[in-house]
């Protein structure tokens, strides 16, 4: 092995270590920032921040940040959906769901990825194997909501639709992710329309907090602050930045194994920090999902273009 080998080697480790560790941490900071700052104003502040400093370094380092019309609707509808309809919709949920639950949950991202992949993109095939995962990850998520399905206490169904947001903000996730795949383009420098896919994301959280929330009585608390200080370094610039490297340099479907290693993370720091409640329905639970996720993830996928140049015996058989 060169020198120059070694080197990307390691270069690849220390990418896949930074988003393990910092995008499973951020479910916990996000769980402390919204203690006592509104969900869409931490968002907001944290996406615009994010964002702004972010363009700012594209440009001192001479990449393109100017785009046409098109393509800034196409950015901002993108970070909308992945960072309204995602992050704000997490942000809301941990106020009455654990982190690490919350995590698990969203651990399913994968499988709305598949499906949509192929309905929007139209050019995949689901295998027998990516159908066994949709499938497994349908019995995990019931096995882990299944003391909130059963609950009678009004908390308990709180919970209960909490948890059931997170399904709806892990699908906007997806669909942005297959729209941004969908509309990538040479021309379009990723690492700025990150940062305007954040920009729009967070004026866009800031308006809904100005007509939802109630921000009159915010408490800017230290606690508050720091763990929305993590979110912009750790989860917006170091996460997303690695993340971003990861996809130019190691194949997607290595890529995408952060969406169960992330939870494991979550959960573990819940309960070291928060002391968050780990039961036999979470560790079954989260058992089925992941391996719902490896699955899919793991699943060959087949373009119907080849599909359709094989046998008719052949492509009936899946």
């Amino acid at each position: 092995m060169t020198e120059s080998q070694r080197q990307h080697r390691f270069a690849v480790f220390l990418a896949f270590g930074l988003v393990y560790f910092f995008w499973g941490s951020t479910y916990l900071a996000i769980d402390i920032a919204v203690e006592k700052i509104p969900p869409a104003l931490m968002c907001g502040t944290r996406f615009l921040i994010a964002g702004v400093f972010m363009l700012a370094f594209c440009g001192l380092r001479g990449k393109r940040i100017a785009y046409s019309p098109r393509q800034f609707g196409e950015m901002a509808a993108v970070g909308i959906l992945l960072l309204v309809g995602g992050n704000l919709t997490l942000s809301y949920a941990e106020k009455h769901v654990a982190s690490g639950l919350a995590a698990l949950i969203i651990a399913v991202t994968p499988l709305w990825f598949l499906v949509l992949d192929s309905l929007l993109l139209g050019d995949h095939h689901i295998s027998r194997r990516g159908k066994a995962g949709l499938a497994l990850g349908v019995a995990g998520l019931v096995v882990l909501l299944w003391p909130q399905l059963r609950a009678t206490a009004s908390f308990g169904h709180t919970e209960l639709w909490s948890s059931i947001s997170l399904l709806g903000g892990s699908f906007s996730w997806a669909l942005g992710s297959v729209l941004a795949k969908k509309w990538k383009s040479p021309e379009v420098d990723p690492f700025s329309a990150t940062a305007w896919e954040m920009i729009a994301a967070g004026a866009a959280n800031l308006l809904f907090a100005l007509g939802v929330e109630d921000l009159s009585h915010i408490h800017w608390t230290t606690r508050g602050v720091s763990a929305i200080v993590y979110l912009v370094v750790c989860g917006s610039w170091i996460g997303y930045t690695a993340y971003i490297w990861l996809l130019g340099h190691v194949p997607t479907s290595k890529v995408s194994t952060y969406a169960y290693v992330n939870p494991v993370v979550a959960v573990f720091l819940g309960w070291l920090v928060l002391h968050e409640r780990i039961d036999a329905y979470i560790l079954a639970g989260s058992a089925v999902v992941i391996a719902s996720v490896i699955l899919v993830t793991s699943a060959q996928v087949t373009t119907k273009a080849a599909l359709d140049q094989l046998p008719a015996v052949e492509t009936t058989g899946d």
